[in-house]
């Protein structure tokens, strides 16, 4: 900067384009190759999709190896976590989606390449498809159209039409659609498959039971009487113990609570029984007078009458 001949670049001459929103066809051609590449590969272990293929509550499409591979051994359990969204925690959870492969088209590719049973259209980037809950079959958009909320057009299995799941969804309206539709499964204790959620059933409304049980009993507490508490017991030292025992409800613990006051027991009798510790206390009646036996320094001294007033 100083006599060597260069400059300062202003910022006219380093910013050669303001900063500025993408256009619609930047975003669409944005979303073809997410689309082109989501429905091509496995986005957990980044190999390329083949039958079987899951997919969860999300549309999202998985090979089925690696679904394993995460919820068995755990491999690449941060990724899968961060790509599913917790939305995969066993098999219920994920559906496999079975596709009609287009021979023709997958011997020109490094991928397999699926069609729609009905209509033969192509399913991939830019299409509409869905596949039905439970069964798995997969359609083009158009052939669910024409028999939406009816049967499945290869098993006639009957379905509902919440029940249809789009496949790797882009629009707002579905991929709300689905988590609503999550959201209900879960609160009738289903998982995305339709089948039981793990922990749900009998257990987990025993469990719900045993936890209303404990909060009326935290309640109930403060309301005992003092005629229901245990009664304080008199010892040979003159001090009220209670019996803390009666006041336990878990049985072990009463009884290992119990074994442990009897063993302080016994040590308290066995120090009381020492020659030592008897040696210590007198052993004549104490009401009785002492006569002769009385201590050497009071021994045939007698108190004047008027000092005893």
């Amino acid at each position: 900067m100083g006599n060597d001949g260069g400059s300062i670049p202003t910022r006219r001459e380093l910013v050669k384009e303001a900063a500025r929103n993408p256009t619609i066809a930047e975003v669409k051609e944005s979303q073809n190759e997410q689309q082109a590449y989501q429905w091509s590969t496995d986005p957990i272990s980044r190999k390329p999709l083949a039958q079987p293929v899951m997919s969860d509550a999300n549309g999202k499409l998985y090979n089925k190896d690696t679904i394993l591979e995460y919820l068995v051994e755990g491999a690449r359990k941060e990724e899968a976590e961060r790509i599913t969204r917790g939305a995969v925690k066993s098999l219920k959870d994920v559906v496999e989606v079975k596709f009609d492969v287009d021979e023709e088209g997958t011997a020109k590719t490094d991928h397999q390449v699926w069609k729609c049973p009905v209509t033969g259209d192509k399913l991939g980037p830019g299409s509409k498809a869905a596949y039905i809950v439970p069964c798995g079959h997969a359609f083009s958009g158009s052939a669910l159209k024409e028999v939406l909320g009816e049967k499945c057009l290869t098993c006639d299995i009957e379905y509902a039409s919440n029940d249809v799941i789009p496949i790797l969804p882009v629009t707002e309206t579905d991929v709300a659609r689905l988590a609503l539709r999550l959201k209900t499964l879960q609160e009738k204790g289903l998982s995305h498959s339709l089948k039981k959620a793990s922990g749900g059933g009998k257990k987990r409304k025993k469990r719900d039971e045993g936890t209303a049980a404990s909060e009326d009993a935290k309640v109930d507490a403060p309301s005992l009487s003092r005629e229901a508490a245990p009664k304080p017991s008199t010892t040979a030292n003159g001090k009220n113990d209670v019996d803390v025992t009666t006041s336990i409800n878990n049985s072990s613990t009463a009884s290992i609570a119990a074994k442990v006051m009897e063993e302080q027991e016994r040590a308290k009798k066995r120090k009381l029984d020492s020659e030592n510790v008897r040696s210590l206390f007198s052993t004549r009646d104490q009401t009785r007078p002492s006569g002769k036996s009385a201590d050497f320094m009071t021994r045939g001294y007698s108190l004047p009458s008027a000092a005893k007033r």
